[in-house]
């Protein structure tokens, strides 16, 4: 298939696999406009998002560039892998493998509860800010890369781009980076590794070199009913929780204790250990029932250097103690340990070229690493030095009147420009 040639479906998307040829459809020029359009997009992870991935997918066709869509389970919603390829004067083939990667996510959160002045999904400027949902977290950052595809496009034809330059827009990346793992399994099917990748979620255009990992976890803590008279008949669900949650707490003091001093580079992190916290509980239907059920969550976050075994193996050791306690009393007894979301850490170890280019574009030389997790872990740990930079602050994402400055936005154009130049 010629770099130039339309869409590439997965082999589980026949039914996607209609693309016809587009009319000439009017699209955007400015990041801005772009933004605008984006906004206007209802793609809350709970939605479908291929009315965005279509739009973008058309505009991609009409700069002639190649389009490659992964599908989820239910073929509601996708990812975009579309590709520039680098051009070779010499023989006119087009150079596909390599290259650098500009990776957002088309999802945003929900609305519900929050208090807007404006509507949500209608972008709207006021002074210097343009709101709507996904304005910082991350559509300004799709902007800005649609921006200067065309541009690209246009070097890429010329012969003059010398390492392809790819975008990736994902699904699902707020419940838990869904997305991001079928364009990288796609990608290694393909025979595809580009060299490096850079996550635009927003960080006020400073470059973040690594991040912690996230992994939550469902405990639920199935017990016996009884009389609250009759306590020795039961087994306290509710009780045997708490146990359990004591037991992470103290893990979590054991873990702030061990990872403190432990490497200068976490100093950097605005926690500088690994953390374990208890998020939700519910148990119990009344008082004088002793409790059944108890179900409660916790989330981990991970410094680079460590994974989840480093906390798992000993919760599951506790877990075992105490179903063997409850068991010993009511054998239908016991606990189950589930996990629900699980996404890697983003280690900066192979990324220090990336950072490099970055410092020379920019002239700041200043790294940092945040406790917040990204698809920047599975770009790492697929083998793609990854780096984090976008406009708007993360302050702003997910709250009711999220923003971006307009002066960021015209910084992340212009980042992205010279990093197309330095392509060239």
């Amino acid at each position: 298939m010629s770099p130039y040639s339309g869409v590439h479906n997965n082999k589980h998307n026949d039914k996607h696999n209609d693309s016809q040829p587009n009319s000439i459809t009017s699209y955007p020029e400015q990041s801005i406009d772009w933004l605008t359009r984006l906004i206007g997009f209802d793609t809350v992870s709970r939605h479908s998002n291929l009315a965005l991935i279509k739009d973008v997918q058309t505009y991609c066709e009409q700069l002639g560039l190649m389009i490659d869509l992964t599908f989820n389970e239910a073929q509601d919603k996708a990812n975009l892998f579309v590709t520039v390829p680098a051009g070779d004067n010499t023989n006119g083939a087009a150079i596909v493998n390599g290259g650098l990667v500009l990776s957002g996510h088309s999802d945003v959160v929900p609305v519900d509860g929050q208090d807007w002045t404006s509507d949500p999904f209608t972008a709207t400027i006021r002074g210097s800010r343009l709101y709507g949902r996904g304005a910082c977290d991350m559509k300004g950052f799709i902007a800005c890369a649609l921006t200067v595809l065309p541009r690209a496009a246009e070097l890429s034809k010329s012969g003059k781009l010398k390492r392809p330059l790819h975008l990736a827009l994902s699904f699902d990346e707020e419940v838990g980076c869904l997305g991001a793992p079928l364009i990288l399994a796609d990608l290694k099917a393909r025979g595809i590794t580009p060299d490096y990748c850079i996550v635009g979620e927003p960080t006020n255009m400073a470059m973040v070199v690594a991040h912690k990992g996230i992994a939550v976890y469902r405990c639920r803590v199935h017990g016996k009913s009884a009389h609250s008279s009759l306590t020795a008949q039961g087994v306290n669900a509710i009780s045997y929780a708490s146990r359990l949650v004591g037991f992470v707490d103290d893990l979590a003091e054991e873990l702030n204790q061990r990872d403190g001093s432990l490497d200068e580079g976490n100093a950097l992190f605005d926690v500088p250990y690994s953390t374990l916290s208890v998020g939700t509980i519910q148990g119990g239907t009344a008082t004088n029932i002793v409790p059944n059920l108890c179900e409660f969550t916790f989330d981990y976050r991970n410094l680079p250097h460590m994974t989840q075994e480093d906390i798992l193996t000993p919760i599951q050791a506790k877990v075992a103690e105490l179903s063997a306690q409850m068991q010993a009393r009511a054998p239908e007894t016991g606990i189950e340990l589930l996990q629900e979301v699980g996404v890697p850490a983003m280690t900066d170890s192979d990324s220090t070229e990336l950072q490099q280019l970055i410092v020379a574009l920019t002239k700041d030389n200043q790294r940092h690493k945040v406790a917040y997790a990204t698809e920047g872990g599975q770009f790492t740990n697929a083998g793609i030095p990854t780096i984090i930079c976008g406009p708007g602050s993360i302050e702003q994402a997910h709250k009711a009147d999220e923003y971006v400055e307009l002066s960021e936005l015209e910084r992340c154009d212009s980042f992205l420009q010279r990093l197309l130049d330095s392509c060239c």
